[in-house]
Parts: structure tokens; sequence; C-alpha cells
């Protein structure tokens, strides 16, 4: 098994970017939703869920982990301010604020009742303090999770950008590769040791149109039809480090001694 992508997505629910190399550490990949924008009418951080137009834009990490944002319409915002603030809230057409998660609260965010209905019930939840990830620090994903599901959907586009991991992972075959990892393995990419916890509920998000990609609600109807919903895993960090394109990937089965949720060195066997 190899390390084929590494993404981050520097603002919550903008497109993000492919990197070769990043580092990882106890709460994630370095530079990854570590901004969002706050609607200051309702206080909760925006979603591509419930506002699908932030996924038409893009968010890139500068050298100073302050982001630089493109806007469909092409205007560049550089880093948290009042001009940024103000480009924001132009476009989404209501006050809005570019804010780090490092230094607020818990955030709340909603997604919709039923995945296929905007008009569905909205639902409110809210995000682990420190990042704006909706569950465990990293989501890994498998190509042969890809492959299992566009065999049952193949007029579908089943771009790994679509679901917004941070890592994938080439393996051979198909099938839900990494539902056998939660709970039950570490996964080793050279010192990095992570914990596979549990498997992503998806949502609306993965039917939404963005660039290169046509909205597709079949994508959701067909997970749900025929893996309850569930596409990749969200994992803890054990132990960071760097991680690069073309790292070895080890899965290790394991008996464990646990300390805060996080496995600790494998019992091999």
């Amino acid at each position: 098994m190899r390390l084929v992508g590494i993404a981050r997505h520097p603002v919550k629910s903008l497109q993000g970017e492919a990197v070769a190399t990043a580092q990882v550490e106890l709460d994630g990949l370095r530079g990854d939703r570590i901004w969002g924008i706050r609607d200051e009418s309702t206080g909760k951080i925006l979603t591509g869920r419930r506002a699908p137009e932030l996924l038409h834009a893009a968010a890139t990490l500068a050298a100073d982990g302050t982001p630089r944002i493109v806007l469909p319409s092409g205007v560049t915002c550089d880093g948290p301010g009042a001009a940024t603030d103000a480009a924001l809230s132009e476009w989404l057409g209501k006050p809005a604020r570019l804010v780090p998660a490092a230094t607020v609260p818990a955030a709340r965010a909603e997604f919709f009742a039923d995945a296929t209905d905007d008009a569905s019930e909205a639902i409110e939840w809210t995000m682990p303090a420190g990042r704006f990830v909706d569950a465990e620090p990293l989501l890994l994903l498998t190509t042969a999770s890809l492959r299992a599901a566009a065999a049952l959907h193949p007029a579908g586009d089943w771009n790994a950008r679509r679901f917004r991991a941070n890592l994938l992972v080439d393996v051979d075959g198909d099938g839900w590769v990494e539902d056998a990892w939660c709970g039950t393995s570490v996964v080793r990419i050279g010192d990095v040791v992570l914990r596979p916890r549990a498997l992503c509920v998806r949502c609306t998000m993965v039917t939404r149109p963005q660039p290169g990609l046509d909205e597709d609600r079949d994508v959701f109807r067909t997970l749900a039809r025929h893996h309850g919903g569930l596409f990749g895993a969200w994992t803890a960090v054990g132990a960071g480090g760097t991680v690069r394109i073309g790292n070895e990937v080890v899965v290790e089965p394991l008996v464990v001694a646990q300390r805060d949720g996080i496995a600790e060195e494998p019992v091999r066997r």
C-alpha cells in the first residue's frame, strides 16, 4: 500500500490544495481546517452543506499560516482582516468574517436531515475545539473504496476531491477496505502512527457541484443504499511526523493499550 494523495483545506469548506508532503500533528494535518468563515448574523461557521457556494472558492496556505482565498470572481483575499471580511460579505450577501479555529470556542454548524433535500430540517452540531473538523483530526480514504463505489454508480464521477479526505491510500482490490481498520488497527506511514476510529457519515457535501465536478445526488444515494451512507475513516493521530506522496503504508492488526483513546505500540503477531 502506498500514500498517493495528501490534501489540506486551510479554510473550512473551500477548495483546498494537494501537496506532496505534509506535517501530521496530534490534532491533524498542519494547516488543515484552521480557518473558517463565520456568519456574523448567526455566529455559526459556514459549511458547504448550508452554503454550497463556498465550494467554488479556493484557499491555499501562506508561509505565515494565513490563507490566501480566491473567490469565484477572481478576487483574491490575503489573510484575515477588514478587506477580506468585506469581500467575503459582498460575495455571500451577508455579514461574514474569516476566523481562526484556535481562538474561537468550539464552533457550531448545520447539516440537513435529508442529504438530498436542502429544504429538509437543518440540524446543528458542534465541532471539536481547535480546528474546524467534523469529528476526528484526519479523514482517510482508500482507492479500493473509490473503486467499489464507482462500480455501483459508474455514471458518477468518484474523484477523490469530492470526498475531501486528507490522506488517500492506494490499496489493491475492491471493497470497503478501511472499514476493517476502524477500532482494530494502527496505520503506519513512516514515523506517523494513525488510529482509524470510525467511518465517516456522509452528507449533502458529496453531492455538491464544484469546480470540475457536477452535482450528483446519486453519489450519496449510492453510498446510502449500499454502505449505510459511510465512506472513509475518521482517524486519530498516535504519533506525528512527516508524510510524503509515495510513502509505504502499513496496517497492523493489534491488541492495544490505550491512553486517552489513542493506540499505543502494537503487539505484533
